[in-house]
C-alpha cells in the first residue's frame, strides 16, 4: 500500500457530515444546501442534445488527445476570451482535453514532480483539497500560502523565502479563488512567472471560475494573458486548467482542458496515455458546442449577479459579507467559531454551510479559514433568499 495514502486528510464534506451527526433540524423547514459548489442552474439543452446526437461514437476508442475539432474549438475560445496572440497556441501542441479539471489537477502533480529531491508544492490556504492530495501522493511536501483579510485573501508571493522557491517544483494557484472569489492581478501573475523562470518550477493555474464574474467589463485574466503580455508567448512553465462544469452548468459532463507550455503538454500526454483517461466521443462533440457558445454564459453570470445582490442585501446588517469580483461563493466572517456556527445553523434553521477551517490547514499563524464559512450560491434564487433570511434570523438569535 502506498504509505502516502495515510497522510491524506478527510475530505471537507466527510468532516461536515460528522459535525452534523446526531443533529435533527426543524422538520417544518426544507433543507437548503449552500455547502457544495455544484452548479444547479439548468444545463443548456443544446449540450444534452449534442451528447444524444453523437452516441453512435461509442463504438470506437477515443484518442487521448481528443479530436482536432475539439482542440481547435478550445484554442479559438482561449484566444478570443483572453486576447492571446493568435499564433501562440497550436491545437496539436498546446492543449489536451481532460475529464473535468479535478482529475487533471491531481494527475499533473504525478507527472511533473520529482520526488527524489525534497520537493515542495506551493498552494493557497484555504485551498481545493485536490492540490494537497496530489502533492502528497506525488511524494512532495505541501507548503501553504495563507490567504487572509490582511492579504485581501490572495497569496503573498513576496513573503515566500528564497529557500522555499529553491525547493519548489510546482505551484497551484486558483484565480478566481475558491473560496474567496478574489482575482490575482496581472502584475502578481507576472511576478510569479519570473520566479518560475529563475527557480525552475511549474505554475498550474486553476481557472475553473473564470467565467463567473460580477462586472462584464472586468473579466478575470488568465495566467496565459500574463505570460503573453510579458513576451512569454510560448507559455514556458505555465499551464491553465478550465472546465465546463461551472461555465456551462455541466458538472456531469466531466469536460475540461489543460493548455499552455507545449513541452509540459507533451509530457502530460505521455502520462495520460498510460493513465487511460480519454474523453468519450459524445462528450467531445457536446464540449465543442459549449465552447463555441457564449450566450448561455452571459445568462449564467446574470443569474449569479441577481443572487449575490439579493443575499448580500439581506445579510449585510448582521454579517461581515463582501460580494467578490468572481466565483459563486460568499466568504463571510462568523460571529462565533465556524464549526459551531455551521452546526447550530443546521440545527436551528436547516441550512447547510461549510466551515472555513475545513478548507484550510493549521499553520504557525493559525488557521486562515477559521471563523469563516463558505456559502455557495448555487441553488435557485428563491432558495438563496430563503437561506439568507434564515441565516439572518439565526445570527440575530445569537444576540
Amino acid at each position: 500500500m502506498n504509505p502516502n495514502l495515510a497522510r491524506l486528510h478527510r475530505y471537507p464534506f466527510e468532516r461536515l457530515a460528522k459535525l452534523h451527526a446526531g443533529v435533527t433540524p426543524p422538520g417544518e423547514l426544507e433543507s437548503i444546501y449552500l455547502s457544495i459548489g455544484e452548479p444547479k442552474h439548468p444545463t443548456p439543452g443544446f449540450i444534452a442534445e449534442a451528447v444524444i446526437e453523437h452516441l453512435h461514437g461509442l463504438s470506437v476508442y477515443p484518442g487521448t488527445r481528443g479530436t482536432d475539432r475539439l482542440r481547435e474549438a478550445i484554442i479559438d475560445w482561449l484566444v478570443k476570451r483572453f486576447r492571446l496572440p493568435p499564433d501562440s497556441l497550436h491545437p496539436a501542441r498546446n492543449v489536451l482535453p481532460v475529464n473535468g479539471t479535478r482529475e487533471a489537477l491531481f494527475a499533473i502533480a504525478q507527472c511533473v514532480v520529482d520526488p527524489g529531491n525534497q520537493p515542495l508544492v506551493l498552494m493557497p490556504n484555504p485551498f481545493y483539497q485536490i492540490y494537497e492530495g496530489a502533492a502528497l501522493l506525488a511524494g512532495a511536501e505541501p507548503f501553504f500560502l495563507n490567504t487572509t483579510a490582511d492579504s485581501d485573501y490572495l497569496p503573498d508571493f513576496d513573503a515566500v523565502p528564497a529557500a522555499v522557491w529553491d525547493r519548489c517544483q510546482l505551484v497551484y494557484i486558483c484565480s478566481p479563488g475558491n473560496p474567496s472569489g478574489r482575482v490575482i492581478d496581472l502584475q502578481s501573475l507576472q511576478g510569479l512567472i519570473e520566479r518560475a523562470q529563475r527557480h525552475d518550477f511549474v505554475i498550474v493555474s486553476d481557472e475553473c471560475y473564470s467565467e463567473i464574474y460580477r462586472m462584464e467589463d472586468q473579466p478575470p485574466p488568465s495566467l496565459l494573458t500574463a505570460a503573453a503580455a510579458m513576451g512569454n508567448d510560448n507559455y514556458r512553465r505555465c499551464l491553465v486548467f478550465h472546465s465546463l462544469s461551472k461555465r456551462s452548468n455541466a458538472p456531469g459532463l466531466r469536460s475540461g482542458f489543460v493548455a499552455g507550455d507545449s513541452d509540459l503538454i507533451e509530457a502530460f500526454f505521455r502520462y495520460r496515455t498510460y493513465h487511460g483517461c480519454a474523453m468519450p466521443p459524445a462528450t467531445q462533440d457536446a464540449s465543442i458546442r459549449a465552447w463555441q457558445d457564449e450566450q448561455h454564459v452571459l445568462e449564467n453570470r446574470r443569474l449569479y449577479r441577481e443572487k449575490f445582490s439579493a443575499v448580500a442585501d439581506i445579510l449585510a446588517p448582521v454579517l461581515e459579507v463582501q460580494v467578490p469580483p468572481a466565483s459563486f461563493y460568499l466568504w463571510p466572517r462568523t460571529p462565533i467559531d465556524d464549526q459551531e456556527f455551521s452546526r447550530r445553523l443546521y440545527q436551528q434553521q436547516n441550512v447547510v454551510v461549510l466551515p472555513g477551517s475545513y478548507l484550510s490547514r493549521d499553520t504557525d499563524a493559525g488557521n486562515p479559514g477559521g471563523d469563516h464559512v463558505r456559502l455557495a450560491l448555487v441553488a435557485a434564487l428563491n432558495e438563496c433568499i430563503e437561506a439568507a433570511h434564515r441565516i439572518r434570523t439565526f445570527i440575530e438569535s445569537l444576540n
